[in-house]
C-alpha cells in the first residue's frame, strides 16, 4: 500500500545517511565475530521504507552490543559469489533479488552454509504482480511457503504461540509472546506438511479476530498461520514481521507503529541472527536494553 511522497524521499535520504555511518563503523571495527550484509530496496511502500530505516538503526545497535559487523546496501549487484564470501549472514529486509545471476549466487551461498534472515515482503510472490512467482527454488524449496495468498489489515499486534521451545532461537522462551503491529501474511502451502520446515512461531488462537478491515477478508477469525520458521536444510529464518503501521488514510504517511518495540520479539530476532552467524553458543541475548 502507499505511494512515494516528498516525505518518503526525505526518509530515503536519512536511511542513506544511517547506512553510510553503519558502513564506516563496521570498517572501523576489526573485532567482529561475524559479518552481516543486509539488502533492501526501500522505494515502493512507506511501511516498508519505515521498517528498513528502523531495522538498520536497530541492527547496527545490536551489532555493537553483540559484536557482529553489520552493513546494509541497496546495490543488489553485490549479491555475487565473490562479494558474499566475506559475510557469514545475508538479510533481505524488504524485497528479493530479481536478476538470475544474483539469484544463482544466493542459492549457492545458502547451499554452501551461509546464513540468512528474511523479513515480511522478502517472501512475497504473486503472479501477476511486480514480484511474480518465477523463482521456484526460493518459494517452494527454500521458503517452502509457495505464493502469497492474503493478509490482514490494518497492521495489528498479535499474540504468537512459540511452537518449539527447544530450538536455539526460542530456547527458554515463554509459551506465547506479544508482537508489535504487523500486516500478517498467509501462504499457498501448509508448512506443517513439509518435513524440512520447522515452524518456530504461529498466530495464537487468542489473537482472533486478527485485523480490523475494512474488507471482511482482511480480518482473520480462525485458522493456522505460521509467522516464523526455518528450513532444516539451511541456516535460515523467515520472519513475517516487517510492516509498520502508516497513516495512509489521511495522507500524512505518519509512522503509527514500529517493529522493534517488544523485548521478546527483539530477543527472538537477535537469537536468530546469532544462530545464523554460528555464534549462538557464545552469547545469550536475554537482555537487549
Amino acid at each position: 500500500m502507499g505511494t512515494n511522497t516528498s516525505g518518503m524521499r526525505v526518509r530515503e535520504i536519512l536511511i542513506w545517511g544511517i547506512f553510510f555511518c553503519i558502513s564506516l563503523s563496521c570498517r572501523a571495527n576489526g573485532t567482529c565475530t561475524f559479518k552481516v550484509l543486509a539488502f533492501y530496496t526501500a522505494k515502493n511502500d512507506a511501511a516498508h521504507i519505515s521498517f528498513v530505516g528502523e531495522a538498520n538503526t536497530w541492527f547496527s545497535k545490536m551489532g555493537r552490543k553483540f559484536n557482529f559487523c553489520y552493513e546494509a546496501t541497496d546495490n543488489w549487484s553485490l549479491l555475487n559469489q565473490e562479494y558474499l564470501s566475506a559475510y557469514q549472514v545475508v538479510i533481505f529486509l524488504d524485497t528479493r533479488p530479481e536478476n538470475p545471476l544474483q539469484r544463482s549466487a544466493f542459492e549457492k551461498y545458502m547451499k554452501n552454509g551461509g546464513g540468512w534472515l528474511g523479513f515480511h515482503f522478502s517472501a512475497f510472490a504473486l503472479s501477476p504482480s511486480s514480484y511474480p512467482n518465477n523463482w521456484d527454488w526460493y518459494q517452494n524449496s527454500f521458503l517452502a511457503c509457495g505464493v502469497y495468498s492474503g493478509n490482514t489489515w490494518r497492521p495489528t499486534a498479535a499474540t504468537l504461540k512459540v511452537e518449539n521451545r527447544d530450538h536455539p532461537i526460542t530456547r527458554k522462551f515463554p509459551k506465547k509472546i506479544k508482537s508489535t503491529p504487523n500486516e500478517w501474511y498467509k501462504w499457498e502451502k501448509d508448512l506443517r506438511t513439509n518435513p524440512d520446515i520447522e515452524i518456530l512461531l504461529s498466530v495464537h488462537p487468542k489473537s482472533f479476530p486478527l485485523g480490523t478491515g475494512p474488507k471482511p477478508h482482511e480480518i482473520w477469525h480462525c485458522g493456522y498461520y505460521p509467522v516464523v520458521w526455518t528450513n532444516k536444510k539451511y541456516r535460515m529464518v523467515y520472519f513475517n514481521m516487517g510492516h509498520n503501521d502508516i497513516d495512509y488514510e489521511n495522507g500524512t504517511h505518519k509512522e503509527l507503529s514500529f517493529t522493534f518495540g517488544k523485548e521478546d520479539q527483539n530477543r527472538l530476532i537477535v537469537n536468530a541472527l546469532l544462530w545464523a552467524g554460528k555464534n549462538e553458543g557464545k552469547r545469550q541475548p536475554h537482555q537487549l536494553k
